[in-house]
């Protein structure tokens, strides 16, 4: 029953001729409650993430995105290190306090990072169907696409658990890629949420920004 309802062929409902799997409806309602979540600095946002987080990782596998697939990985972890970052944090009213900018060198040292990590990346998943070709039977879509917007998402979440505004900069960035990936690959509703996610993240970037404009002013 449970890996029945984990299927990407596991319809739960259409809607405008697109059909809804379970796995893809359920872990997208988790995924912007989360958003919403961590736009407010609830500590929430990273146990109902890691749960959306086990959901995409098993629908990305079988419609082949790779990248993405090993992504989800990378996102428990860091879900766990914010969860624990977070604990620690200065609270007003459920909310953590301390957000904060990078230091110039950070941010160009995190540039170059993600510009060289995703060249490598885009290079092996090019390959990965001949390297591996037990764990991946198919050639990956978008490998250098796929790498990029991967490679960003790491530091993304990584900045995000250090509470660092700059995340929602590299998040805005991931989410225009995918609106146009995700909809190639037919997978309608997912670059529909990342319309929605690209709408939160604008809101999440300014939402931070006047949190410490407002720590600033006190």
């Amino acid at each position: 029953m449970l890996l029945n309802i984990l299927s990407v062929n596991n319809i739960a409902f259409t809607i405008i001729g697109y059909p809804m799997s379970y796995i893809e409806f359920i872990g997208t309602v988790l995924y912007l409650w989360s958003v919403w979540l961590i736009s407010k600095r609830r500590i929430l946002t990273w146990p109902i993430g890691i749960i959306s987080v086990l959901l995409y990782m098993i629908l990305f596998y079988q419609i082949r995105l790779y990248s993405d697939t090993i992504e989800q990985l990378y996102y428990i972890g860091a879900s766990i290190y914010g969860w624990y970052t977070w604990n620690k944090s200065p609270k007003d009213k459920g909310q953590i306090t301390d957000v904060k900018f990078s230091k110039q060198r950070e941010v160009i040292l995190w540039i170059s990072l993600t510009l060289v990590i995703s060249i490598f990346t885009g290079f092996f998943m090019s390959r990965v169907h001949t390297l591996l070709p037990i764990i991946f039977p198919e050639k990956a879509s978008f490998p250098y696409i796929d790498a990029i917007t991967t490679i960003m998402s790491f530091s993304a979440m990584w900045l995000m658990a250090q509470k660092k505004i700059e995340s929602w900069i590299y998040w805005i960035l991931v989410d225009m890629i995918g609106i146009w990936l995700y909809f190639v690959k037919n997978v309608k509703f997912i670059s529909l949420l990342y319309v929605i996610l690209l709408i939160m993240a604008i809101n999440g970037l300014l939402m931070w920004r006047n949190a410490i404009s407002n720590r600033v002013n006190e």
